[in-house]
């Protein structure tokens, strides 16, 4: 992901602000219609209403704004069927309908929140300040709404040239931290922009001592003290962002960073009162998605973009939540509003070939990355990302030549490249190339020796072989004891119990692993196994039973069929510790993905 928090907005404050429009906006799963249905009643009002409602619980807002439109249009005096038709309008951003709408609704419930802030925005677009002030004043209910009415008047008497009027109206009684960080942080920008430095420059460092993880926060502070000509604290405003940030620096706090040390004139964040109105719309909506409430996070960003229509923060945050609702197509087509050639610009083409990809379009994602490749030729993130999306498709060969690619590129690994080791590691041992998997491997436990994901294939593997039995178990147990929560790991090490003929200590195992991950077919298949083995048949075929209607994958159907109606060969209870040898019974299919930092499935541990 590209988007950065602004804000950490609480999870109380977050469940305040969704239980206002909440019903509104959430899904709805009720329905069960289909598209042929959809297609045959959508000429009546029932038809329209329901259509709009199944359109909404597939996040289709589009489709569900035309079924609200046609259903209002058969009832206009419905007040409910008006107010989903203008958040549906407002969520599409089809500003002319939803700002009609947005009218009457004000009409029925004067102090709704969202039409009034999209009547204040537009008020404010169209200089009529006064106007703007009385419809964000109106919109004043709920914790995130009192915040937003209190900001965006400030930021309109900034307009007005009232830059002590704004300043003072930034208070609330019994803030809480978060807001008073908000409020502190748009103090700060408000200051900046009239040109107050000093002033800035206070609530900045309060803002940047309570949170200094924050991008936003960071590159508005070093912008600020870069205004006025302290390029060195800037820098050390930035290298503290750095150092406190998990990850790798993200590309804008490099590029202002090259920016300073090249001497380039550095403008502060926000540079005019419309810019600061929607900086409030972001930040709010970019926190607000990633806390789950997307929703009405979108609309907090569409809001903003209808202000700055090319604003990269609040286009990633959108696209971000469009990936989130599996809108894959729109996601595309924001992250095509980002002006080309941003710092942001290697981070969108790789997020636009991973949508590519969810949208089956493989080919094209592969040819997108490898110009991307082509043109950030000192970059390893086009081939990683090449790889990734090949080894979720189990083109491991392919996979494997974009893996090789990185590692080239990485010249001497650090302790954070173990994941390529790794990925090229299973890739091998997909296609069945174990000398080259297990230095894999082994590098990467080398470098980190702490990666479950790494401990629990390695080991596994080497059991699954019948080599190196004691160490392989030493290796999966370590990785349980780092996560006793995954259910594939639990469930190797119970696997591994299996093989080694030890099958109370697999049933114990195994037993977890199903109560971690009930909806894991091959997690029942196992636990099936391993009960037939000690002679708990009806569980075991229950076990079994329920593996298959999880929905396995085709190659698992017919082998666990054939247990349902023949059983298994007993095998002998081992007495022995883990590390006895002759581990005979038959391999069930452990295809267990794990994800890796992408959200990219594994390959499966072994088959």
């Amino acid at each position: 992901m590209i988007s950065t928090r602004t804000l950490r907005v609480s999870n109380f404050v977050l469940l305040c602000a969704l239980a206002v429009i909440g019903t509104l906006l959430a899904p709805v799963t009720a329905v069960a219609w289909s598209s042929g249905d959809l297609a045959t009643a959508t000429h009546s009002l029932p038809g329209s209403y329901l259509a709009g409602r199944f359109a909404r619980s597939n996040n289709d807002t589009g489709q569900a704004a035309n079924f609200y439109r046609n259903a209002l249009a058969q009832d206009p005096d419905s007040g409910i069927l008006l107010e989903r038709a203008f958040l549906m309008e407002a969520s599409e951003a089809n500003w002319d309908r939803a700002i009609a709408l947005a009218e009457d609704v004000v009409k029925r419930q004067p102090r709704h929140r969202m039409a009034r802030l999209l009547l204040g925005l537009q008020d404010f677009k169209s200089g009529e300040f006064e106007k703007s002030i009385e419809n964000f004043k109106a919109a004043g209910s709920g914790p995130i709404g009192e915040l937003t009415s209190v900001i965006t008047r400030a930021w309109v008497e900034q307009a007005r040239g009232r830059t002590i009027e704004a300043l003072s109206s930034l208070t609330l009684r019994k803030q809480a931290d978060w807001a008073r960080f908000y409020l502190r942080y748009h103090r700060a920008l408000i200051a900046d922009q009239a040109g107050r430095r000093s002033d800035a420059q206070r609530a900045f460092d309060s803002v940047f001592q309570q949170d200094n993880k924050t991008l936003r926060t960071a590159l508005a502070y070093a912008r600020s003290v870069a205004a006025s000509g302290d390029y060195r604290r800037a820098k050390g405003i930035l290298r503290t962002h750095m150092r406190q940030s998990t990850g790798e620096d993200h590309p804008l706090a490099v590029d202002l960073m090259d920016d300073l040390t090249r001497g380039e004139t550095i403008n502060p964040l926000i540079t005019t009162p419309q810019e600061g109105l929607a900086e409030v719309f972001y930040g709010l909506g970019e926190a607000l998605t990633g806390e789950g409430g997307v929703s009405i996070g979108i609309l907090y960003l569409q809001m903003a973009l209808y202000l700055e229509p090319r604003h990269p923060f609040a286009l990633a945050a959108l696209a971000s939540a469009y990936e989130t609702m599996k809108r894959f197509e729109k996601a595309i087509e924001t992250y095509d509003r980002i002006p080309n050639g941003s710092a942001l610009q290697l981070a969108v083409d790789i997020r636009k070939a991973f949508n590519l990809n969810e949208l089956e379009r493989v080919d094209d994602a592969r040819l997108l990355l490898e110009k991307v490749a082509a043109e950030y030729t000192d970059s390893i993130k086009p081939y990683d990302a090449l790889g990734n999306i090949m080894r979720g498709r189990k083109r491991y060969d392919e996979a494997i030549g974009y893996y090789s690619k990185v590692i080239d590129l990485i010249g001497k690994p650090q302790e954070k490249d173990w994941v390529y080791f790794y990925s090229r590691g299973t890739c091998y041992e997909r296609i069945k190339q174990w000398p080259k998997a297990e230095a894999d491997l082994q590098q990467a436990l080398k470098l980190d020796p702490n990666q479950a994901l790494t401990l629990n294939y390695l080991g596994y593997s080497w059991i699954d072989q019948n080599l190196n039995l004691r160490e392989g178990m030493k290796l999966i147990e370590k990785a349980v004891s780092l996560k006793p929560d995954d259910g594939y790991i639990v469930d190797s090490l119970g696997w591994a119990h299996y093989r080694t003929g030890d099958y109370q200590e697999a049933v114990r195992f195994l037993e977890k692993a199903v109560e971690l991950r009930p909806e894991d077919p091959v997690l029942n298949d196992h636990l099936g196994d391993a009960y037939w083995q000690v002679g708990r048949i009806r569980e075991a075929r229950f076990q079994w039973d329920q593996a298959l209607s999880l929905k396995p994958e085709a190659e698992l159907v017919g082998p666990i069929e054939k247990k349902l109606a023949e059983g298994l060969p007993v095998k002998r209870q081992a007495l022995a510790a883990p590390s006895v040898t002759g581990a005979t019974a038959p391999v069930a299919s452990t295809s267990a993905p794990d994800e890796d930092r992408n959200g990219v499935p594994l390959p499966q541990r072994r088959q």
